[in-house]
């Protein structure tokens, strides 16, 4: 994993999760089946408004590491909250994957050229957002640190 570290450090990580993220949002609003994008559709809403805990999730780790800060409850709980988010990017995973393989199933129907690349690069970018999550969690125990906080006053001095 160190050499790992050395290759993809913690800014890298945190660019190419910004870009898998903003890439998934416009993708959220796009219908692989019929080559067009979908604004009024609720559904297509949900991603954009959970990356947003993603995207803050990342801010917060760019802030702690470069000020050199310890974790703190809020951080914890956004963490949290990403872990339960990481169950809704496997059903997209999941659901990538079923829309990807049910092009057998359309075959007597016109189905646009851009479905096999589009419902491809949807199924790897969800497939990498996962990856990419537990890379950052990684990083957040090595660069900041446990979530220690029965003794975190005692480890708090103000005059350093």
């Amino acid at each position: 994993m160190n050499t790992i570290s050395k290759i993809i450090t913690w800014k890298r990580n945190i660019l190419a999760s910004t870009a898998v993220l903003l890439t998934l949002m416009v993708l959220s609003f796009y219908g692989v089946y019929t080559n067009q994008f979908y604004f009024l559709k609720p559904d297509n809403y949900i991603i954009p408004i959970l990356t947003s805990v993603h995207f803050l999730y990342l801010y917060v780790i760019w802030f702690k590491i470069t000020e050199g800060e310890l974790p703190d409850p809020k951080m914890r709980n956004i963490e949290y909250a990403l872990y339960a988010i990481m169950i809704v990017y496997l059903f997209k995973i999941y659901d990538s994957a079923m829309v990807l393989y049910s092009i057998e199933t359309f075959e007597e129907h016109v189905i646009p050229a851009t479905f096999k690349p589009m419902a491809t690069l949807s199924l790897v970018l969800y497939s990498i957002l996962p990856i990419l999550s537990l890379y950052t969690f990684w990083l957040r125990k090595r660069y900041i640190g446990n979530y220690n906080f029965e003794n975190y006053n005692d480890n708090l001095n103000i005059w350093q």
